[in-house]
């Protein structure tokens, strides 16, 4: 065992120790946590425009403080970006996080000196946490891959400016630098078929042992690794035994990415956003993500079915219940106020509190009056592959397709796949079945004959891949919405699909 395989398990079981006390008494924390960033943000323009000087509860700050997303806070972040000090949080932010957004274009996301320690700490403590309950560590004395944006920085209002993943590259401990892939010439490489040829370059002798990033760019490296040796991952990386991810539910993805690699490794699932790193996966028996209550974030939960109510109920950590769908809003110590990220989340436990990421609040199909949900269409899908153990899945999106004839209208899946099923209707028939039980909605729709059946678009290999580079979004953090309420994307798929039979 390498020293620093070493060092780090008293370093996880001291990390370990100190997160009981938050764990075992969440509300204090989070009631910590919001009296800590109103009182440090009473002199900024936000917090005077909103009387932060006045607020001394949570019903005060309801009151005072509306639920808003990017675009409701804009005027603000403007500001910001032009330079202006003490506009949301004292001073001027020390990064803005460049991201897309679906209705805003480019949304620029602040991260502060008081908060960019959560970004760093819960990347680190998701692997300590690992660390201290397998007692496996020695995946720290390989070579750790991190699939992310580029480091290189611009300059906005004179903060420097990047994707999320490439301002923590910066912040990577020194005692894991030596260890890191892919070189830091090689991560700054901006086209993602370039930058991927030459990660192969420099890792395939290596000894990886942990990798990290968003699983379906995680497969596309896999893949060129595989058809260059011949070999499958556990050949290429006998060492290789832990994967981490965030951005995206692994699920519709597992089973052809540990075919890929040979052998199931350990993996850690994460929710990391520019807005907040909020969770990470504690125990490797359990799907659900730790919440982390005194990391500078207190949250509010509003129930999904109110979440366009003109005043929607705003639960605290201790007044949620597990099961139910609740879109997440965050006030923060980077200067969020009241900021819907567009997420919605569900608890699987209050002891400790536990969630998982059930969707995007505006990532539906409601076309019909069905209010169909991306944790449902994965759902779906994932249970009807049960049903078929040969198919193999790279990526699929569903949208609304509406007839303009006599003919019924239907949901439309999009799916590329690896290995196609045999007999596609009768695949269709039980992934229809399968959407029936999960939504009672959807199931009324169609015992109604308002709605048809389901009708599966096959896709041909490599179509997600060719759309994404067409919109300048191949690789890195980017991914693709798992539903739509409307054709855009799908249109966009069809249409790359057309190019790719073409040629």
């Amino acid at each position: 065992m390498g020293v620093k395989a070493w060092l780090s398990k008293p370093l996880a079981a001291y990390v370990h120790k100190k997160h009981q006390s938050w764990i075992q008494n969440p509300v204090e924390a989070q009631q910590a946590v919001f009296e800590m960033i109103i009182k440090k943000a009473q002199q900024t323009a936000f917090g005077r425009e909103h009387h932060f000087s006045q607020i001394t509860t949570h019903a005060d700050f309801v009151e005072a403080v509306p639920v808003r997303d990017y675009e409701g806070l804009a005027s603000y972040f403007n500001r910001v970006k032009a330079g202006e000090r003490d506009i949301l949080w004292p001073g001027k932010p020390i990064y803005l996080a460049k991201t897309s957004g679906t209705t805003s274009g480019t949304k620029y996301i602040p991260i502060t000196k008081d908060s960019i320690p959560n970004h760093i700490n819960g990347a680190k403590d998701a692997l300590l946490s690992y660390i201290h309950e397998t007692g496996n560590s020695s995946f720290l004395d390989g070579k750790l891959i991190f699939l992310s944006g580029s480091p290189v920085l611009d300059e906005v209002g004179g903060i420097h400016t990047g994707r999320l993943s490439g301002i923590v590259n910066h912040h990577v401990p020194g005692y894991l630098r030596t260890n890191q892939m892919p070189s830091y010439d090689t991560n700054c490489i901006e086209d993602w078929e370039t930058k991927l040829d030459q990660i192969i370059e420099e890792t395939i002798d290596q000894n990886m042992t942990l990798i990290s990033g968003i699983p379906p760019w995680v497969q596309m490296y896999f893949d060129k690794l595989i058809r260059q040796t011949g070999k499958p991952i556990k050949d290429i990386f006998p060492n290789f035994s832990l994967f981490v991810y965030g951005g995206v539910n692994f699920e519709p993805y597992r089973k052809k990415l540990f075919e890929s690699i040979g052998r199931e490794v350990d993996s850690v699932e994460t929710f990391p956003a520019s807005e907040g790193f909020f969770a990470y996966q504690n125990e490797q028996h359990d799907k659900g993500l730790l919440l982390l209550l005194n990391a500078g974030i207190f949250f509010e939960f509003i129930p999904t079915d109110e979440y366009f109510n003109e005043k929607p109920t705003r639960l605290t950590i201790g007044q949620v219940e597990t099961g139910v769908n609740y879109a997440l809003v965050v006030s923060s110590n980077a200067g969020l106020w009241a900021y819907s990220i567009g997420d919605t989340v569900k608890f699987t436990s209050v002891k400790p509190y536990k969630l998982i990421v059930s969707g995007r609040i505006k990532h539906y199909i409601s076309a019909f009056g069905e209010h169909v949900i991306g944790e449902e269409v994965e759902k779906a899908m994932q249970r009807t592959m049960q049903s078929y153990p040969m198919v193999e899945l790279v990526e699929f999106t569903v949208a609304p397709y509406v007839s303009q004839d006599k003919g019924q209208s239907f949901h439309e899946w999009l799916v590329e796949f690896s290995i196609a099923p045999a007999n596609q209707e009768a695949f269709e028939k039980e992934l229809n079945a399968q959407l029936q039980k999960l939504n009672t909605y959807y199931d009324d729709l169609i015992t109604g004959h308002i709605l048809a059946d389901l009708k599966i678009r096959a896709l041909p290999q490599g179509t997600f891949r060719h759309y994404m580079k067409s919109q300048g979004k191949l690789g890195g953090q980017n991914k693709v919405p798992r539903l739509s309420n409307d054709r855009k994307l799908a249109e966009g798929l069809i249409e790359s699909a057309g190019a790719l039979n073409a040629n």
